[in-house]
């Protein structure tokens, strides 16, 4: 089968053995997959991974590894990414996600999605509703990870919030919490990087034009070592900082304002994925607006150049 292989290097093949679904998991047929900033940072060496990369989908599942799943048959999917062992405590609280064992779909101990067919384990496993389309339902993972930031926030006074990086993750972000009702900002280097956040209805502004100390939340979303550095600049003491950005640059930043400003950064990852279906169903959030390009797997390095380049959002492949 075709998939887009990380081995020294990223490249497009053919002769991939199509798997097998074990007896806790399902064979899912990629209909749409996309293409995310830690996609771009693993090509470049993060998290040290090798094998097949990709882990927003939606797909059908084609067959399963025992009778008891036979009704996931030929349904469309979505899937959440941390698969834990089950047996520590992390994934005896439901906490999975934070199981130190745990294989992470297309990032970690796990072959993704960028493939004409993969597997997953049936607990992982979202159905689509019928009125959500393949190329919205393929934003369920990101838009679940920008629900994971208001879900942080709701036990914290916080009323207006600045996002850093109005790209593909930091735009969901910022409407998400829009809807949640805070006062949000979209922060851009360039005029041209806040038209869609505009078109969104988002207030906007240039993240180099914002004074020192200027807000009591800052999200960063750049996926650049230089907007973590904004975001420590804009943030109030005791403000909250929450980091969304994964990047492999090994850039110095300068951590004196956490201590002297007693700065709280919360690290944040993934998110609820029944809430975003249902955010995608009531289509209160235009994730396909984000969308920058359509590629085969075939033509997959050309998508993740794409992909990869300044002011580009979503990049979709398909088999």
């Amino acid at each position: 089968m075709q998939a887009l292989v990380l081995n020294n290097g990223l490249s497009y093949r053919q002769d991939i053995p199509k798997p097998e679904a074990g007896m806790d998991e399902v064979l899912i047929r990629l209909t749409a997959a996309g293409i995310c900033a830690t996609d771009l940072e693993l090509v470049k060496g993060y998290a040290g991974f090798s094998g097949i990369i990709g882990h927003e989908f939606v797909g059908v599942v084609e067959a399963v590894g025992r009778h008891q799943s036979t009704h996931w048959m030929n349904q469309r999917v979505v899937g959440s990414i941390n698969i834990g062992c089950h047996d520590c405590p992390a994934c005896l609280n439901g906490d999975s996600e934070h199981c130190q064992n745990r294989k992470v779909l297309g990032i970690r101990g796990k072959d993704g999605v960028f493939a004409e067919y993969f597997t997953l384990p049936v607990s992982n496993l979202y159905a689509v509703p019928e009125e959500v389309a393949d190329e919205s339902a393929v934003f369920t993972e990101p838009l679940a990870a920008a629900i994971r930031v208001a879900r942080q926030l709701e036990d914290i006074k916080i009323s207006t919030v600045a996002v850093i990086g109005p790209g593909r993750l930091g735009l969901l972000i910022a409407k998400v919490l829009e809807v949640a009702g805070y006062a949000v900002t979209v922060l851009g280097r360039s005029e041209n990087s806040l038209v869609l956040p505009r078109r969104w209805s988002l207030g906007v502004a240039l993240v180099q034009d914002c004074a020192d100390n200027s807000y009591e939340c800052v999200v960063d979303a750049s996926g650049q070592a230089s907007g973590f550095r904004q975001a420590l600049r804009i943030i109030r003491p005791r403000g909250v900082l929450i980091l969304k950005s994964t990047f492999s640059s090994l850039e110095p930043v300068d951590l004196t304002k956490v201590v002297v400003g007693e700065v709280n950064i919360l690290g944040s990852r993934c998110g609820p994925f029944a809430d975003a279906l249902m955010l995608l169903k009531q289509q209160v959030v235009p994730v396909e607006s984000l969308i920058d390009g359509h590629y085969t797997l075939s033509d997959g390095l050309i998508a993740l150049d794409h992909a990869g380049q300044s002011g580009v959002r979503k990049i979709l492949l398909r088999p």
